[in-house]
């Protein structure tokens, strides 16, 4: 099943966390940091905003990085998601 989101929404599969730190201490499931990076699944066609269209600035495939608590959390067919507003997105790595 997909996800198409609607207007200037973004569908996000998050980046998995870290399991060691870099001095080699492997992590417990709650003491692993969430990683605010992910990978862009699907874009929404945009906004209108006072009678005009604004451009999403990512596309699929797009790693980004995104405000700590935005957000909602979906699971679907076995994968978690989070879907944001692109204004949450803050900036595009690479």
């Amino acid at each position: 099943m997909a996800i198409k989101p609607l207007g200037d929404r973004v569908v996000l599969q998050k980046s998995e966390a870290e399991e060691k730190t870099q001095g080699g201490i492997i992590l417990a499931g709650s003491a692993k940091e969430q990683p605010q990076t992910a990978v862009v699944i699907a874009a929404g066609p945009g906004a209108t905003v006072d009678g005009k269209k604004v451009p999403m600035e990512v596309k699929k495939g797009d790693v980004v990085i995104y405000s700590k608590y935005a957000g909602t959390d979906v699971k679907l067919d076995g994968e978690e998601y989070v879907i944001v507003s692109q204004k949450d997105i803050l900036a595009i790595v690479g």
